[in-house]
């Protein structure tokens, strides 16, 4: 349903929006239209919040209109690139000490990888700093105000740019994008972002520039399958549509509509691009090229950028505070910036037994993991932890210590969460639970507590992976600590089965970034689907989102209420359960709230980086270009 300009919602509409009417009133002239109850709550909600702002408060899906640049009509910030050339300053040289492993974002399942892919490959719409959608690939951000986002939200309408082109010379169409919706939904490709695009029942194509996509329900997450942060990647059409051989080319070399293209790379080392000819704005990117140095460990990339000025850009530096505050100086050539982030270092638990093997498989979904299926044990495990000496010794006294996975957004901060640290209390409830001490380990029925322990290989997290096993061995635990080279870590191939997909371990460590401020494809971590569809496993490559098994209809239940709540507070109180589920029932161990610095060296325009909580570094890469005291 869309509010037409001649009918008599449209006047019902305006007249509440102008305050002619009570919200009251509204709603029950609403249903005497036949407007159903959560839409008419929607336009309330959307209404009420002003037609310049419109539902900014109950889901950012509008332009921006105040973000930290004048933004032009259709609502894209000026980044103060006039009259620059493109090519004009040279080499842009960045270095992430995850090297990215392959190009293609739908079937990634690392943040490194979608960093790479950024250069090339883009959404309809971005996140900005101030966290509001603007238009990327589309003319303006659909609205209930611009008739463009039904208001039962079944469909939306995009309106794409004229003239664009991918970098090939062949014309981007709304038939690259539906080719795009398809693609994903095939499980044959095993798309990490299946369940964000299986909403979408079809689309229907209008013309060349306008197309619109239906959903199966009503959806409040209908910008979810064209925004960045990873699942609103565009691929194109006249590549793949030649069969999968073409995506094996593709993940290293993807055809794109964004300012750089792919001049070499290699996987797990290093990517160069070269400026995009046929880029849509004829004075950018202003580098010429891009050299992208993957590998090393976070405190090398530090100094590389804050030390000797051999790179420009250093992403997410994992450096102890104290380390890092030494290696910036007022006279140095790089500066650290802060990354306004939303990230919790967690602790994972496999709620499947990574040591039994069924059809080709560990942690096969259906296969009962022997401890932690117990939530005393996941109790007790949590209660023996020291946050707060890990936040203190490795993080700094900025950083806070996690009580809740769900950041970003102080509306769904939980109020019903906490932390303890109280070794003696985990010992009583593994006591009380019948996990008795045999020697140094508890067991019970003959099963011991002895458990594996992963994360990426770098000094912080390995100081953070001793200090978790001291605190778990003195409660009766063994915990063996395994190191993964970030590379293989973070590497979604179905054939690497020591990345976090697969999950081969008892417990594992790591970081990822929610991709909206309703963020509902990070909450479907935990969800598994019907049939477990969404579980981790071989069938799916191993990229279903959940890879810690974790099976709980009420869970389930409230991940499938928020796909159809239109209600702000509905869904603000639905993803507050959702948090506290997995919270108070243990399924994750939140540690610490990451604020994860950048390295910048001081030639770069700081202002144009326009690092946002909900979109990865490289977003508006097209824009970077040299301070204006930059030699």
């Amino acid at each position: 349903m869309v509010i037409r300009s001649n009918g008599p919602l449209h006047d019902l509409y305006v007249a509440f929006r102008e305050g002619g009417l009570t919200r009251r009133v509204f709603l029950e002239r609403s249903a005497a239209l036949g407007i159903g109850a959560s839409a008419a709550h929607f336009l309330a909600n959307a209404g009420s919040a002003g037609a310049a702002s419109g539902f900014r408060d109950g889901f950012a899906v509008v332009a921006n209109q105040d973000a930290t640049a004048t933004p032009d009509a259709a609502g894209r910030p000026a980044f103060g690139t006039d009259g620059q050339t493109r090519g004009e300053g040279g080499t842009l040289r960045l270095i992430q000490w995850q090297a990215p492993t392959q190009l293609s974002p739908h079937v990634s399942s690392g943040v490194k990888d979608f960093l790479a892919a950024l250069p090339v490959l883009e959404p309809l719409m971005h996140y900005t700093p101030d966290s509001q959608i603007i238009p990327n690939l589309v003319t303006q951000v659909p609205t209930v105000e611009n008739g463009q986002l039904a208001t039962d939200l079944t469909s939306v309408t995009f309106t794409l740019l004229p003239d664009v082109t991918w970098s090939d010379g062949e014309p981007f169409t709304a038939n690259d994008v539906a080719f795009t919706v398809d693609w994903v939904k095939n499980p044959d490709n095993h798309s990490v972002n299946n369940t964000i695009h299986s909403q979408i029942d079809r689309v229907e194509i209008a013309d060349d520039l306008t197309f619109t996509a239906y959903f199966r329900e009503s959806n409040p997450f209908w910008m979810d399958a064209f925004t960045g942060t990873s699942s609103g990647y565009v691929y194109p059409q006249h590549i793949l549509e030649q069969g999968p051989d073409a995506h094996d080319s593709f993940v290293s070399k993807p055809i794109g509509t964004g300012p750089f293209v792919v001049e070499s790379f290699t996987p797990n080392d290093e990517v160069t691009y070269k400026a995009n000819e046929n880029y849509r704005e004829p004075n950018k990117p202003f580098f010429s090229d891009i050299s992208l140095k993957g590998g090393g460990d976070p405190a090398s990339a530090a100094r590389a950028v804050l030390q000797t000025g051999e790179y420009d850009y250093a992403w997410y530096l994992q450096v102890e505070n104290d380390v890092l505050v030494s290696m910036e100086s007022e006279d140095g050539p790089g500066a650290v910036i802060p990354y306004p982030g939303a990230t919790v270092e967690r602790i994972n638990i496999n709620f499947s037994d990574p040591n039994s093997e069924v059809d080709g498989q560990r942690s096969e979904m259906n296969t009962p993991h022997p401890f932690f299926t117990d939530p005393a044990v996941r109790e007790a495990m949590a209660t023996a932890l020291d946050r707060q000496k890990i936040r203190d010794e490795f993080y700094g006294t900025d950083m806070h210590v996690a009580v809740n996975i769900l950041q970003g957004d102080p509306a769904t901060a939980s109020p019903n969460t906490s932390f303890e640290y109280n070794p003696e209390k985990a010992a009583q409830i593994l006591e009380d639970a019948g996990w008795v001490m045999e020697g140094n380990v508890r067991k019970k029925d003959g099963v011991a507590l002895s458990m594996t322990y992963a994360t990426e290989t770098n000094p912080l997290s390995q100081k953070t992976q001793a200090l978790v096993k001291s605190n778990l061995e003195e409660i009766g635990f063994k915990v063996e600590l395994v190191q993964v080279e970030s590379g293989s870590y973070y590497d979604g191939s179905a054939g690497n089965d020591q990345n976090i997909g697969h999950f081969y371990w008892d417990t594992d460590m790591y970081k990822s970034v929610p991709s909206s401020p309703r963020p509902l494809s990070f909450m479907e971590y935990w969800y598994a689907g019907p049939n477990g569809e969404n579980i981790a496993q071989k069938s799916n490559g191993w990229n279903g989102s959940n890879n810690s098994r974790y099976a709980s209809e009420e869970y389930d239940a409230l991940v499938e209420s928020a796909r159809t709540e239109t209600d702000p507070q509905g869904l603000i109180d639905i993803f507050i359960a959702m948090n506290d589920h997995v919270i108070l029932n243990h399924v994750i161990v939140p540690l610490i709230v990451v604020g994860t610095p950048r390295g910048m060296c001081r030639r770069l325009r700081y202002e144009n980086i326009a690092l946002a909580p909900f979109s990865y570094d490289y977003w508006n890469i097209a824009n970077w270009n040299l301070a204006e005291d930059a030699g």
